[in-house]
């Protein structure tokens, strides 16, 4: 046995902010499987996928390997790409089983896990040993039948016919003996009675309509760790990130955005809706008494609120100044004036607003809102137009 090579697909994000491994299901690919979601992580984080033995681009095993063999090459794996001792890791079936190898293995390099329709141990070893054969036999294209059943949702297969058509050709040209010893390193695998040795905290996160790892699966996992959750997302199959991208996106956020991450994006955020001066003059002004309360107006309004993908940033701008003509708080209008038009709005869609405002609020509140904004928009359109 020899520890097998792996080849990456990068997806591309800030490299300052961490890397983000994710690994593949069985015969199925990084790009084929984690596309639609990586285009979410990579707005946070350095997104990179790693592909089986004999999948997509990663060289054919010649030999009988193992999961820890697995988890070995992906340490391997981030250990080239830019010396990352240290990652946060998602995987789905297998390569949610090489996450519990690592987590038992090499605990001190995931900042956080994520695993993703697995299992302490996956099926029967007996069936993936009759698989194996199976492929060698027949060849690959044998399991073409009945692999969007195990996949996917009868739901999704439905709507989406041509996503399970691609996956479907992925699985095609996938080399048939490393697709078979990766079965035969399933039928070896079972970590069931490790699971209370993991110390990391661990989100688990099953499909419904999962039936090769139920979510009964991920619920052993997360209540036999030290700290586990699961999470189980309605009307999808066996590969989540393909049928939900972005919840499993979302998700594998909510663990890695850790207190820190949720500050450094917060005050990137703040700076880039209210201007570096008005950020670096609140940072100036901070004393011991108001620091805590600054932090926690960073990390919440504008690292946990303002970052959320659910609204744009335009829409967001107009929300608060509703918010606060409604709420009769006139001295954070010129702020936040400054921040709708950094945001994208014009003058004439803020008075159209503040027209609608003197309906539904009352004409008092938005007499005073015009006069403070007539004062404040002309002096930002001057300043804009000597910039």
């Amino acid at each position: 046995m020899a520890v097998p090579r792996l080849i990456a697909t990068d997806f591309g994000g800030p490299h300052d902010a961490g890397v983000l491994l994710l690994g593949p299901s069985l015969g199925t690919t990084a790009n084929a499987l984690w596309a639609d979601a990586a285009e979410r992580l990579a707005d946070y984080v350095h997104v990179v996928g790693w592909d089986l033995p004999g999948h997509g681009d990663s060289p054919t095993a010649t030999s009988p390997f193992t999961i820890a063999e697995l988890a070995q090459a992906v340490l391997m794996l981030a250990d080239e790409i830019a010396g990352a001792r240290t990652f946060h890791y998602a995987g789905v079936s297998i390569g949610g089983a090489v996450g519990l190898q690592l987590l038992l293995d090499a605990a001190d390099r995931l900042t956080s896990a994520t695993l993703l329709c697995t299992g302490s141990t996956i099926g029967m070893a007996e069936d993936w040993k009759v698989r194996a054969a199976r492929v060698r036999e027949e060849g690959i294209s044998a399991l073409a039948e009945c692999a969007p059943k195990r996949w996917c949702s009868a739901g999704f297969r439905d709507r989406r016919p041509a996503v399970v058509a691609r996956l479907l050709g992925v699985l095609g040209v996938t080399d048939a003996e490393s697709y078979a010893l990766a079965c035969e390193a399933l039928a070896d695998f079972d970590v069931a009675g490790r699971l209370t040795r993991i110390t990391t905290p661990v989100l688990a996160i099953a499909g419904a309509e999962d039936w090769v790892t139920p979510p009964e699966s991920l619920r052993q996992i997360a209540f036999g760790v030290g700290d586990g959750r699961v999470e189980v997302l309605d009307e999808v199959g066996h590969l989540a990130p393909v049928e939900a991208p972005e919840q499993v996106a979302d998700l594998i956020l909510s663990r890695i955005n850790t207190r820190d991450n949720v500050y450094e994006a917060g005050i990137a955020v703040r700076r880039e809706v209210l201007g570096d001066a008005h950020v670096d003059r609140i940072i100036a002004e901070k004393t011991d008494f108001t620091s805590d309360f600054e932090d926690m107006i960073t990390r919440y309004a504008w690292g946990s609120v303002w970052t959320r993908p659910g609204l744009d940033r335009r829409s967001r701008s107009m929300i608060t100044l509703s918010a606060l003509v409604a709420c009769g708080h006139p001295d954070y209008l010129p702020m936040h004036l400054r921040a709708a038009r950094r945001n994208g709005l014009s003058n004439d869609e803020i008075k159209e607003l503040l027209m609608h405002l003197a309906i539904y609020v009352g004409v008092p509140e938005v007499n005073y809102a015009f006069q403070i904004a007539k004062e404040v928009l002309a002096d930002y359109d001057e300043e804009e137009a000597t910039r």
